[in-house]
Formats: structure tokens, C-alpha cells, sequence
């Protein structure tokens, strides 16, 4: 049963930092590209970031390229999220999601890239 458990949420003031863990079991963890995306109330879930399964390659949208960074530790089946210069903005849930296919030289970057999902950490940055 594949599982990942997001860590590291919580409440921090503007310009303030948190980092955010996915644990994952039950898939191939150093075959798989990462990604996170963030869900605000009433808004759609929106891709954040994504790593290659060999941690080589990131990617980020614009809203956080810059501020955000990505690393994975593929000895202990991790993905971390370090996110500075935290902004209202930024408010949402955060996810973490493994993709479909192992070893693919492409980054997934969209949802239908993604086959499997944690359930989320809340993340809120206050003015």
C-alpha cells in the first residue's frame, strides 16, 4: 500500500520560513519524480514544485521560484520543501504526490502527472 505523509505545516508570520516533509512507503521512493502542489479555499490545487527521482532536475512555478527549494533523501524515502519568505499568498494546503512513471526524464508538473497522493498539511502564513 503505497502512503505518503506530509509533515511540517503550521502557522508562521510573513517573510518567515517552515519546511515541509513527505515520507513516503510502499512504492520504488529513488525510481519516482516528487512534486508538491497547494490548495487555497475555494481555489484549484495548484502545482508548486517537483523534483526528478534522481534529484538532479527541479522545478518551480513562478510564484515561489526563488523562495522555495526542494531536496529529496532517497535513503530515507523523504522529500523536503523548504519554503522562505513565506507570504499570506502562499496561505493553502500543501500536498505531496509521487508520479506515475518511474525513471522518466521528464518532471510531471500537472495533476494527471501524479498517481499518487498524501493527504496534506495546512500551511498559514499571517500579514
Amino acid at each position: 500500500q503505497v502512503q505518503l505523509v506530509e509533515s511540517g505545516g503550521g502557522l508562521v508570520q510573513a517573510g518567515g520560513s517552515l519546511r515541509l516533509s513527505c515520507a513516503v512507503s510502499g512504492l520504488p521512493f529513488s525510481s519516482h519524480g516528487m512534486g508538491w502542489f497547494r490548495q487555497a479555499p475555494g481555489k484549484e490545487r495548484d502545482f508548486v514544485a517537483a523534483i526528478s527521482w534522481s534529484g538532479d532536475n527541479t522545478y518551480f512555478a513562478d510564484s515561489v521560484k526563488g523562495r522555495f527549494s526542494l531536496t529529496r533523501d532517497n535513503a530515507k524515502n523523504t522529500v523536503y520543501l523548504q519554503m522562505n519568505s513565506l507570504k499570506p499568498e502562499d496561505t493553502a494546503v500543501y500536498y505531496c504526490a509521487a508520479d506515475r512513471w518511474p525513471h522518466t526524464d521528464v518532471l510531471a508538473t500537472t495533476l494527471r502527472g501524479f498517481g499518487s497522493w498524501g493527504q496534506g498539511t495546512q500551511v498559514t502564513v499571517s500579514s
